[in-house]
């Protein structure tokens, strides 16, 4: 007995020992990380000469994402959002927005048939079979359910497309439900909104909470039949701005088997004094650039989407860096616990800060942790874990409910 106590400490010793001595990259390198939502695909349609699988500089091209890159910062897999700004929600600005987004699905499509190095993944299954063959692994989300409609088979369209996310609106209000940065129609979920969550969940795809105004989120996670996420959301208490999340929020979410993302854009990391003032400069700014437009009716139209998204985007703080990025991680584990917090970067829809410009230094993240003191299976957790699990509870999920109907 008492040499199998001996042989056992000696075991536990080595592996303490070989952990010990790994480096910082080298645990990265064994985790698999996944970024929930890069904004990458839009710059796909505006340059129609920029390709995922050449390697580009932020100076260069303003762009944070690349293949290339994403080998550099160890990412293995990330969800691009096919991302389309809130119009008219008529028939005309609905069939606008279904034709945009078909256009950016359809460019990621095109750059990844081109690659050698990255494969477009539907399920979780997809997701580490294509890792593990050391390939990155691609997957969609809709950002804003605009290009939906009012019409409820465009869900099941766009899953058809490969869309394994969507999140529900934008920074205006949709025919889905409010958001959390323009005043309230239908306080919350609307009655077409709540047959989405429910088509949502019946075809596997995650609903996702990030955007929407706080009274539609508690509607969400209390008819949602599976749990949702935020993939790109940070603490409210850090951060006071109405796209950030509540204590209470995260907690239910969590309550509920959720998970948030923490989003590295500046102006939803850290809020400065001077904020209002800056903000007030910059739409004046853009007054005078954007004069021209008030000149035509549909002219004053476009001035006025376009100077809402300039009202609704703080602005950033040159103080922000990593270190305010790994606080919102930090203070929402400690809040809710490891198992309900991931990473969704939004690069190239804002962010990027002081020691995290692109996705070739996220490995600039696995390394605070590991100065924290989190382990590599919580690290892993935070990067893939939690939100793999989500995605195969929905699958799941889905999977019943077809079994039911063929039986």
């Amino acid at each position: 007995m008492k040499y199998f106590f001996s042989t056992l400490l000696l075991s536990l010793l080595l592996l303490s020992c070989e952990t010990a001595q790994k480096t910082d990259a080298e645990i990265h390198s064994e985790i698999l990380t996944i970024d929930t939502h890069t904004d990458i695909p839009i710059k796909l349609t505006r340059d129609s000469t920029y390709k995922l699988s050449e390697r580009h500089t932020f100076q260069d091209s303003r762009t944070r994402v690349d293949l290339p890159r994403m080998q550099d910062g160890g990412l293995d897999a990330a969800i691009f959002a096919i991302w389309t700004a809130q119009g008219e929600r008529n028939e005309l600005g609905n069939k606008k927005a279904k034709e945009r987004a078909l256009e950016i699905i359809a460019a990621v499509n095109k750059n990844l048939e081109e690659a050698e190095d990255a494969t477009f993944a539907k399920t979780t299954e997809d997701l580490v079979n294509i890792t593990d063959s050391k390939k990155h692994a691609i997957l969609m989300g809709l950002e804003n359910g605009y290009p939906i409609g009012n019409n409820i088979l465009e869900v099941e369209n766009f899953y058809n497309l490969g869309i394994r996310y969507i999140t529900l609106c934008h920074v205006k209000d949709n025919d889905i439900c409010d958001s959390s940065t323009d005043e309230s129609e239908d306080e919350g979920l609307s009655s077409f909104g709540i047959n989405v969550l429910n088509e949502m969940n019946r075809l596997g795809i995650i609903v996702d909470v990030s955007h929407i105004s706080d009274s539609a989120f508690y509607q969400v996670v209390k008819l949602s039949k599976t749990p949702v996420i935020a993939s790109h959301s940070n603490a409210r208490a850090l951060c006071n701005h109405p796209r950030n999340m509540t204590d209470g929020m995260i907690e239910v979410l969590a309550n509920n088997g959720g998970v948030i993302h923490v989003n590295f854009y500046s102006g939803y990391l850290k809020l400065t004094e001077n904020n209002t003032a800056l903000t007030n400069k910059q739409i004046s700014k853009y007054k005078k650039k954007w004069a021209h437009l008030l000149e035509t009716e549909n002219g004053r139209k476009e001035y006025e989407r376009a100077l809402s998204v300039i009202k609704n985007k703080p602005p950033v703080p040159p103080e922000v860096t990593i270190d305010d990025i790994i606080n919102h991680i930090d203070y929402i584990v400690k809040l809710v616990g490891i198992n309900h917090v991931g990473i969704g970067s939004d690069f190239d829809g804002g962010g990027g800060v002081s020691g995290l410009e692109d996705v070739s230094q996220l490995g600039n993240i696995t390394s605070q942790l590991l100065k924290l003191g989190y382990s590599q299976k919580d690290i892993e957790k935070l990067w893939s874990g939690n939100f793999i699990r989500v995605f195969r509870e929905v699958e799941k999920f889905a999977k019943n409910i077809e079994e039911k109907s063929k039986s």
